[in-house]
């Protein structure tokens, strides 16, 4: 006797089996957790500096490169990106996954003020925002 006879010469118990496993169907569906978008303790911090009317080669010079040095040696981080345009400098610094956004914020804002003395007097003054990463998903 094959498994499938079994089946055959019982419907019934065929019929029963499929309707518990579409109820075990539905019940997973229904009590299954879907997030359009999940936490995530992703921080990442930009710093943005201006330096109106030089060229991109003189913002990584005196800029980008300071700040990205400063702010490379603060704990819990990633990597360091930036880059460099005429008139503009973005450094933007990712935490590791789980730190904390606000001792981090602290860390780089210090890390800015002691690097701010040695940028050129012509620069504005370098603005640092916080993004962790429901505000990413927001703004996607």
């Amino acid at each position: 006797m094959n498994f499938s006879d079994i089946f055959i010469r019982r419907p019934v118990l065929s019929t029963v089996l499929a309707c518990m496993i579409l109820l075990l169907g539905f019940q997973g569906i229904f009590n299954l957790s879907i997030r359009q978008y999940p936490k995530v303790d992703e921080t990442a911090i930009t710093i943005t500096t201006a330096y109106p009317g030089a060229s991109a080669d003189l913002i990584q010079g005196f800029i980008s490169a300071p700040i990205a040095r400063a702010v490379a040696s603060t704990e819990n981080i990633d990597y360091v990106t930036s880059s460099s345009r005429p008139s503009s400098s973005t450094v933007v610094v990712q935490m590791k996954l789980g730190s904390n956004p606000d001792v981090a914020l602290t860390e780089v804002l210090s890390k800015v003020q002691g690097v701010r003395g040695t940028l050129p007097d012509a620069a504005k003054d370098p603005v640092i925002v916080k993004g962790t990463g429901q505000e990413f998903a927001m703004m996607y």
